[in-house]
């Protein structure tokens, strides 16, 4: 009997930067080269070919790239190169005119191609090395959805437009089959993600598809609410948290639908300022005072809802009248999580052109006051989650001290992972694991974190 040896798999490494968009890109690309028999290396020295997903965004990020990729070309030499910052094709030859090949972002053929011509695939078609739902970067019990690519908004600070195109949205079908997969592969916790959640469907005038014998709208509402009809394993509905949603009137009809427990009480809003002068410049909508209004109607609604946020301070133009107003805005609106910005100019950004350029130590000077502000709103409200019991999603699981207790990290509701805060637990059972969902009794807080033990 002769006895075929299946050929070394070629392998490829990765490294993924910028936003969450981004890293859903590489899972895309890693789980079709995974279809095509290629291995995962873990460094630099295993791989045969080593991939570079960059982020664009901001002149910061674009250096970032460049030095992910300067050590990628140390370290191994055989480099692909994709991303926003592909868009920059000529930069990054400039400095590395080595690289096997540039490509943009989201272009999962030419970046796989591309792979392929590097290092030639040697699998046969009898080995299956796709895991159920994909391969993920992520860890196994949450996972991002993509739901569309690029973006109609034209804000003067950002060039997301230019990098991704304008909105492209995905089939309602196409989403839910993924998310399904998703959840009965393991995933506990569905993070929505797009440019503008909120505007999903719009180019493709919210066509309906059959979904399950049901006909669905390729619409935020119609979307979140056969989302939160999945079910893990365990028959529990998986967490599932909207990012990147902009305000517009119909998100008011996704309030309640976390009040009946489908989806999880979080909203990520990108508001960026709330001074009407500054807004125009930003080419944003300037209704920060019946967004106050909405906020208060959300929260009789679904009272435990969470409202994170990010802003932009030093805008050209911005006055100390205008940030003083934000500060205000904020005091009222009372958001829980928020992120603050220092202004960078982008190159091709409109605001690049703006007169009133801010100075750096005053920037500097707002961004510490934003922070303080914050910080001192979400301290107040966590305070007021002591003697709560929440649920709470386990992340991670630590070792035994010298003592025998162990301790572990996760998350409440009011939490997404990576950019808000942490629930610490401490004395867990040791069959508790990541993944696990648990009620934990709120101890004690600080101004970013909580602390408890899982209830009895």
């Amino acid at each position: 009997m002769t006895v075929k040896t299946l050929p070394t798999q070629p392998k490829v490494g990765m490294v993924s930067l910028g936003c969450p968009k981004a890293l859903v890109d590489s899972e895309r690309i890693l789980t079709k080269l995974r279809a095509d028999g290629y291995g995962l290396s873990p460094d630099y020295a295993g791989a045969d070919v080593v991939l570079v997903n960059t982020c664009g965004f901001l002149d910061s990020a674009k250096e970032e790239s460049l030095e992910a990729i300067g050590e990628a070309m140390a370290e191994n030499g055989r480099v692909i190169v994709t991303g926003c910052m592909g868009n920059e094709a000529e930069v990054i030859r400039a400095r590395f005119p080595k690289v096997l090949a540039v490509t943009g972002a989201h272009q999962y053929e030419q970046v796989v191609d591309a792979v392929h011509e590097a290092a030639p695939p040697t699998q046969g078609p009898f080995v299956d090395l796709v895991p159920e739902g994909g391969l993920k970067l992520t860890p196994r019990h949450y996972s991002y959805l993509k739901i569309s690519e690029g973006c109609n908004h034209s804000c003067s600070f950002c060039i997301i437009p230019d990098l991704r195109g304008k909105l492209v949205s995905r089939r309602i079908d196409a989403v839910l089959r993924e998310a399904e997969k998703l959840v009965a592969a393991g995933t506990k916790e569905l993070l929505v993600i797009s440019q503008d959640t909120s505007a999903y469907g719009v180019d493709i005038k919210h066509e309906s598809r059959i979904w399950h014998d049901t006909e669905v709208r390729a619409h935020m509402t119609d979307l979140a609410r056969h989302l939160g009809q999945l079910r893990t394993s365990e028959g529990r509905a998986p967490w599932v948290r909207l990012h990147y949603v902009y305000p517009y009137p119909h998100v008011d009809a996704i309030i309640p639908l976390m009040a009946e427990g489908l989806l999880t009480p979080y909203l990520d809003i990108p508001f960026q300022h709330a001074s009407p002068s500054v807004l125009k410049r930003m080419k944003r909508p300037a209704n920060e005072a019946k967004v106050l209004e909405r906020l208060k109607s959300w929260r009789a609604i679904a009272p435990d809802i969470a409202i994170r946020s990010s802003f932009v301070v030093g805008f050209p133009g911005e006055t100390e009248a205008d940030f003083q107003y934000l500060l205000d805005w904020l005091d009222e609106a009372q958001l829980d999580r928020v992120g603050a910005f220092r202004f960078e100019p982008v190159a091709g950004a409109q605001a690049n052109a703006l007169d009133g350029q801010v100075p750096e130590e005053v920037k500097e000077e707002r961004y510490q006051r934003i922070m303080d502000k914050t910080a001192a709103i979400s301290a107040a409200k966590l305070e007021a989650k002591i003697g709560r019991t929440l649920p709470v999603i386990i992340d991670e699981v630590g070792e035994a001290d010298e003592d025998g207790s162990i301790g572990a990290t996760g998350r409440s509701q009011a939490d997404a992972p990576e950019i808000d805060g942490h629930v610490y637990l401490r004395d867990v059972a040791t069959s508790l694991k990541a993944g696990d969902i648990v009620d934990v009794a709120i101890e004690d807080a600080d101004e970013h974190d909580l602390f408890g033990v899982i209830a009895d």
